[in-house]
């Protein structure tokens, strides 16, 4: 029987400013998502956070887009937004942009990843959180884990992976999509994820089995809003071994620190760095972005876990790493390459800037 892996999250507070969650809120999520548990609701679930986002982690057998699961995500962060008001958090219910819930948590706010699979013997996944960062920041990381022979050397060598991957792509301003197999259309894949601030991938998929290997949230709040209301901290979804990439393939691309949009109010490039749970709660210059994986066996539904899988010395060379580029570009102050390009801000308040300044223009 086909199950559902759903990974719900929204800023709904801060603690202090946008780097942390107050343990309150996250206790919360937790008390919440264990008596949906002990109802029957959910199979299992989990409450996490990275920086100031909760992640719910939920396992379920109501299907993708189910109501009933969406409506008490919602439900859920309505309340923690009543808890983050009670202690003063910062931007209580920041990224709830709408009055009452209305069928599906898509378009409200919220970010979802949404995982139907049918249960292996052993079903290794990996739950990815991020945070102050944007719904393209996986493009790189995916395409090295399902695409790059250098990086997943099950391509080459495993036969379920040798037939490669389809990739969904979506253009988070036109709301398309499209599907790219590769290794044939790697070129024509890179054409658009090599922009992540407008395409992002989707969902990855095996050729051969057609099994979903990864999905990530693609949610862009400022187009939801039509304001600037901060990036959209994306999560995750990742299957490990198998007919898809061994754990260590899916953990590798993040031996890199990749640049991506987000740090300070969503307006700047910075490194993405890979950190345990306990080290996600970024605060010089509202980063750098962080990362955390929580790798989980799943068995009959339950979560068996989470291992924090970045919580490992081989990835200290790369938290380094990122922390040179972030001096680096921090140095650049309001210029590019630091400050995202004018036509990715225009959710700031640069048109306003701009409309006030267009009289003072002249010919040359």
């Amino acid at each position: 029987m086909p199950r559902t892996l759903s990974v719900i999250k929204a800023d709904i507070g801060g603690f202090v400013g946008h780097s942390a969650m107050h343990p309150e809120v996250e206790e919360l999520g937790r008390e919440r998502l264990r008596d949906a548990v002990e109802s029957g609701m959910l199979i299992d679930a989990q409450a996490h956070s990275c920086g100031d986002d909760l992640f719910l982690i939920m396992s379920h057998d109501h299907g993708q887009d189910a109501e009933v699961v969406h409506h008490f995500a919602w439900d859920l962060f309505v309340a923690g937004t009543e808890v983050a008001k009670k202690l003063h958090l910062y931007g209580a219910g920041q990224d709830l942009l709408v009055d009452a819930f209305s069928g599906n948590i898509k378009g409200a706010g919220p970010g979802s990843a949404e995982l139907e699979y049918e249960e292996r013997p052993s079903e290794p996944v990996i739950v990815f959180m991020a945070d102050k960062t944007s719904a393209g920041a996986f493009n790189l990381p995916f395409y090295k884990m399902f695409a790059d022979p250098f990086n997943t050397a099950g391509l080459v060598i495993a036969e379920p992976l040798h037939s490669g991957f389809s990739f969904e792509v979506h253009d988070v301003k036109e709301h398309k999509k499209i599907v790219l197999n590769c290794p044939e259309e790697i070129y024509d894949l890179l054409v658009f994820i090599g922009s992540p601030a407008r395409y992002a991938i989707k969902r990855v998929v095996n050729r051969a089995t057609g099994e979903i290997a990864s999905v990530s949230s693609t949610d862009k709040l400022s187009l939801i809003a039509g304001r600037y209301v901060g990036k959209d901290d994306p999560a995750a979804i990742v299957r490990c071994q198998g007919a898809f990439p061994a754990v260590g393939e899916v953990l590798e691309p993040f031996t890199t620190a990749w640049i991506v949009e987000g740090f300070m109010r969503g307006s700047h490039y910075g490194p993405l760095m890979p950190v345990s749970l306990g080290d996600a709660h970024p605060a010089r210059f509202d980063g750098p972005p962080r990362l955390v994986a929580l790798g989980f066996q799943i068995a009959d539904g339950k979560l068996i876990g989470p291992r924090d899988m970045f919580d490992d010395p081989s990835f200290n060379n790369v938290r380094q790493e990122a922390n040179d580029v972030a001096d680096q570009l921090r140095k650049h102050g309001p210029f590019e390459p630091h400050r995202l390009p004018l036509d990715e801000m225009e959710y700031t308040t640069m048109p306003a800037v701009a409309a006030k300044m267009s009289d003072r223009w002249a010919e040359m």
